[in-house]
């Protein structure tokens, strides 16, 4: 596997799936941060902490869990609650096995810890047939999700160890908020997807009273529910590429 890996990194392909997620790793970088510093402020213990970053590597599910940890939430709480969140990928992975299901069950296991959010959105902006993937495909895959892992994990892991350091006052809450919605916005592509986003935040302030951060799962609920009925009533129609000759 590490001599595949080190011939992936020197296909040209590697470096242009590095430069397609630079523009966005600033705002990957302050969620890292203040999902590093939020762990420590919730009362996980450095070594746990540390644990979570490396082996979750899900920012959206991580916060998400914290006030649930912090609330001595039940366990089936807090598993529902990060299933629902982490269920897009999903459907990432559904599409994600027409370019990766030829690789050996060890590779798409590796593979899918890597696979993030963006790098989905990246690798579909650059190979849009759905084919499987050849060298250059996997290089171009591989040298994305090696620069958001350490975009992410780096920043994560600072703000673990720096979080003692780092006054409330800072309000990196807010900058997480924003970091988040930033990263939201790349992903809103059509009226589809801006409606049901519209939708989840309505139905999370609406719910914002129910206990344990409930709110969290019925605004996906909403949304999951609102893409189906969009999905139904708008379905996407292929334009011609061509008039008739």
């Amino acid at each position: 596997m590490s001599s595949t890996l080190s011939a992936l990194r020197r296909h040209p392909e590697f470096g242009q799936g590095a430069r397609d997620m630079l523009g966005i790793t600033l705002g990957i970088s302050a969620w890292g941060l203040v999902t590093g510093v939020a762990m420590i402020k919730s009362g996980l213990s450095l070594p746990l902490a540390l644990m979570m970053s490396l082996t979750v590597f899900a920012g959206s599910s991580q916060l998400a869990a914290l006030p649930l940890l912090a609330a001595g939430a039940p366990l089936w709480v807090l598993w529902a609650t990060a299933f629902c969140v982490n269920l897009r990928f999903v459907i990432f992975s559904a599409q994600w096995r027409f370019y990766l299901g030829h690789l050996p069950l060890r590779w798409r296991l590796f593979t899918g810890y890597f696979a993030a959010d963006l790098n989905y959105v990246a690798f579909m902006r650059r190979y849009p047939d759905p084919k499987p993937a050849d060298d250059p495909a996997l290089a171009y895959f591989w040298g994305g999700v090696a620069l958001n892992w350490c975009a992410w994990q780096v920043p994560s892991i600072a703000g673990i160890l720096l979080a003692d350091r780092v006054p409330t006052e800072w309000g990196l809450g807010f900058a997480g908020v924003l970091a988040l919605l930033g990263l939201t916005y790349s992903l809103l592509s059509d009226r589809k997807s801006w409606i049901s986003a519209a939708m989840a935040g309505c139905a999370a302030v609406a719910s914002y009273a129910l206990p344990l951060k409930l709110n969290i799962v019925v605004a996906i609920a909403a949304a999951v529910a609102m893409g189906l009925l969009l999905d139904h009533w708008m379905p996407d129609t292929k334009k011609p590429e061509e008039a008739v000759k």
